[in-house]
C-alpha cells in the first residue's frame, strides 16, 4: 500500500524559509561578525573608520547648512548627526540587498540552507554598523545636549520598524536583482538621489514653517517621500522633538505593503534563486 506525502504549497514554503532562516541564528550572526572583520582586517581603527568618516562629514555638512539657513550649529549638526546615522543603516540595507545573493553565491550553492540567511547576515551587519555609530551620536549629546524623555524610548519600536523593511527590501530586491542584474547599479542611484531628497542636510520643519507660501507648498510634497517617514518616526525621539502619528502610520502602513509584496515574490522566485545566481 503505497502513501502520497502532501507538499507544502509555495506560500507555506516561502513562510518556512523565512521561519527556518531566523531559526539559524548561530550562523548568520557568526557570518556577520566575519564579514566586519574580515572587511578590517589589519586596521588599526577597525569599523571606526566608518564612524570617523560619518562623523566629519555629518559636521563639515552642519557647518555648512547651518550658515546657508541661518539655523545654529546646536540646531542644524545634531540633525544632521542622526540623520546620517539612520540614513547609513536604511542605505545600507537597500544597497547591499539588492546584491545579497549575487554576493553570497558560492554559499547558496554550496550551503543546504535558507536564502533568508543571507538576508539575516545582511540585516545584522547593518545593526552592528548602526549600534557603533551611536557612539557619535553619545557624544552628541555630551556636546549639545537634547531635552529627552520617557517617550525618546519611542526610538526602539522605531528601530525595529526600521529592520523590518529592511529585511523584506534585501529579500525582495534581491531576489529581483538576481534575475535583472541592472537592476543593482539602477538601485544604487537611485538611493544615492534620494539621500538629496530625503530632509538629512535639511530640516524638513523649517520649510514647511516657512513665511514663503510657494516653499512651504513645495515642502509639503516631501510627504510623498516614503524614506522622510522612516527617517522621522526615529529621529523625532533621539532628538527629543515632537513627534506626529502620521508618519508611524505610513511606516506601518509600508511594512505590511512589502511583506505582503516580499511573499509573493519569494512564493514565485525563491526556489530559482539558486539556478540564477
Amino acid at each position: 500500500m503505497s502513501s502520497t506525502s502532501i507538499q507544502p504549497s509555495p506560500s507555506a514554503r516561502a513562510l518556512q524559509d523565512v521561519r527556518e532562516g531566523w531559526g539559524q541564528r548561530e550562523l548568520w550572526g557568526h557570518l556577520g561578525w566575519q564579514d566586519i572583520r574580515q572587511r578590517y582586517r589589519r586596521s588599526l581603527l577597525g569599523p571606526l573608520w566608518i564612524t570617523i568618516s560619518m562623523a566629519v562629514t555629518a559636521i563639515a555638512l552642519g557647518i555648512l547648512y547651518a550658515g546657508l539657513f541661518g539655523n545654529s550649529l546646536e540646531e542644524q549638526l545634531p540633525y544632521i548627526l542622526v540623520g546620517f546615522i539612520v540614513w547609513g543603516f536604511i542605505a545600507g540595507c537597500i544597497n547591499e540587498g539588492s546584491e545579497v545573493f549575487i554576493a553570497n553565491v558560492g554559499l547558496i550553492t554550496h550551503l543546504p540552507a535558507p536564502i533568508s540567511v543571507h538576508v539575516y547576515r545582511l540585516i545584522w551587519r547593518q545593526v552592528l554598523f548602526f549600534v557603533h555609530n551611536l557612539a557619535v551620536y553619545a557624544v552628541m549629546l555630551i556636546v549639545f545636549p537634547q531635552p529627552l524623555g520617557w517617550a525618546s524610548l519611542m526610538a526602539i519600536p522605531a528601530f525595529v520598524l526600521l529592520v523590518l523593511n529592511g529585511a523584506w527590501v534585501a529579500l525582495a530586491a534581491g531576489i529581483v536583482s538576481t534575475r535583472f542584474r541592472d537592476l543593482t547599479p539602477i538601485t544604487q542611484s537611485i538611493v544615492q538621489l534620494m539621500f538629496f531628497m530625503t530632509p538629512i542636510v535639511w530640516i524638513y520643519g523649517d520649510l514647511l514653517n516657512s513665511p514663503n507660501p510657494s516653499i512651504a507648498e513645495r515642502a509639503r510634497i516631501a510627504e510623498f517621500n516614503p524614506f522622510l517617514h522612516f527617517l522621522e518616526i526615529i529621529r523625532a525621539p533621539m532628538l527629543g522633538a515632537d513627534q506626529h502619528l502620521r508618519h508611524w502610520l505610513v511606516v506601518l502602513a509600508i511594512t505590511v505593503a512589502g511583506w505582503a509584496l516580499t511573499f509573493v515574490i519569494m512564493r514565485r522566485y525563491r526556489a530559482r534563486v539558486a539556478y540564477w545566481v
